[in-house]
């Protein structure tokens, strides 16, 4: 199987470096430092019983527009929380429990077998590359995730050779641009900066959802002629 690394570079020149600030790495992308990634002691906070009150995560769901054979990767899936409800909506197809963290893949396989699910594959994926075919996708979600990739070019250009031509690639991030959502700053994004980083991989935004109270729902496809 070929990996989806044919874009990558060698060097990371499109980062700057600089001290960290509170919560982040010190690593500078198009401006933004890159925040430090959740560990595996806060995935309780990602099961936590209110998750959907706070954040509309159900209506989220429903916006993911899957049909029953798509081919889906929950990209920093962590608990699984909408890994094991996006199975649901694909049952002919397939959902990819990706992340990097062991400790959230045992999590993730646990899960899989206590509710005997057939339709996620748990499977690891590196700072840079999501590990699987190219043009295998047709839908890519991030949530909450977008912010802490160490290499985010290099995942885009990974997550741009793995979604099909017509796949789509779905960010819910907290909102940068309201100072009221209570969450660390580093940890949320506006979709001012979000569109710039993306467009320089070769993506376009689609749709911008305002439906959820906390974050934006948004869906990117991949610009025409860009490979």
């Amino acid at each position: 199987m070929v990996a989806c690394n044919e874009y990558l570079f060698a060097q990371d020149t499109a980062y700057v470096y600089k001290n960290a600030t509170r919560d982040g790495i010190g690593k500078y992308y198009f401006g933004r430092e890159i925040a430090a990634v959740m560990g595996v002691t806060g995935s309780f906070w990602l099961e936590r019983d209110n998750r959907d009150e706070e954040e509309n995560t159900s209506l989220a769901i429903d916006h993911i527009p899957a049909s029953p054979n798509s081919i889906i990767a929950d990209v920093g899936a962590g608990s699984g929380y909408y890994t094991f409800r996006l199975s649901a909506k694909v049952p002919q197809g397939k959902v990819y429990a990706l992340d990097i963290q062991e400790g959230m893949l045992d999590i993730l396989r646990n899960r899989k077998n206590q509710l005997a699910d057939t339709r996620v594959e748990v499977k690891a994926c590196t700072e840079i590359s999501l590990q699987l075919p190219p043009r295998s996708l047709d839908i890519a979600l991030m949530v909450d995730v977008y912010h802490e990739l160490a290499y985010p070019r290099e995942m885009l250009q990974s997550l741009h050779t793995c979604l099909r031509d017509t796949g789509k690639l779905i960010l819910v991030e907290f909102r940068g641009e309201d100072p009221t959502v209570a969450i660390k700053p580093l940890h949320k994004t506006t979709v001012e900066q979000l569109n710039r980083e993306l467009a320089a991989s070769g993506f376009r935004l689609a749709y911008r959802g305002d439906f959820m109270a906390v974050q934006h729902f948004l869906v990117y496809e991949k610009i025409k002629g860009i490979r």
